[in-house]
């Protein structure tokens, strides 16, 4: 797997250093209120029990998956929602948590959907930042890191399924992914 690693991106202590800091950042803005979470299944689920840990507020949880992919390395910009939300969001302060916001359609789509149920408030959190492949603009409250424009792997991102479990966000080789 470490072999398919073209070089690493964003190593274990800079994804830790910059996560404890974004969690001061929500815990300063959200002072006094709680809010609820929701992951985007599945990538996000590793950076969003790191930053959870590191946000002083009361926080609750909750998780959707949106397909746009497929087994695709580009989005198709056709949005399914394939895991709809446990929690009633109206009334509250919700926080979207991404792994990676590229070209913008998924999450411009899922935050359209939330926004018609009315919550208090809504903001979104993304640990990796790809504005080069934008094709829509995504108002982002925090942000982790912005990349250039490679196909990174690791700490939740996958491809084919395949390396969510490195510590570290990672180039992934051209030659894994392209016939």
């Amino acid at each position: 797997m470490i072999n398919d690693v073209e070089r690493v991106l964003l190593s274990e202590e800079q994804l830790a250093k910059r996560i404890l800091e974004i969690g001061a950042e929500i815990t300063a803005d959200y002072a006094g209120k709680e809010i609820l979470m929701i992951g985007v299944l599945r990538g996000a689920v590793l950076f969003m029990a790191d930053l959870a840990r590191a946000i002083k507020v009361p926080v609750a949880i909750d998780f959707m998956a949106v397909s746009s992919y497929g087994a695709g390395t580009s989005s198709s910009g056709v949005v399914r929602i394939l895991k709809d939300l446990d929690e009633n969001v109206e009334g509250k302060h919700v926080l979207v948590v991404e792994d990676i916001i590229d070209s913008g359609l998924t999450l411009n789509y899922l935050v359209d959907n939330l926004k018609s149920r009315q919550p208090a408030s809504i903001k979104i959190c993304t640990l990796l930042n790809k504005p080069d492949r934008r094709k829509v603009d995504v108002d982002i409250a925090y942000n982790g890191f912005t990349i250039p424009d490679h196909f990174v792997i690791g700490y939740g991102l996958d491809y084919a399924e395949k390396y969510r479990n490195l510590p570290f966000i990672g180039i992934l080789k051209p030659e894994v992914y392209q016939d």
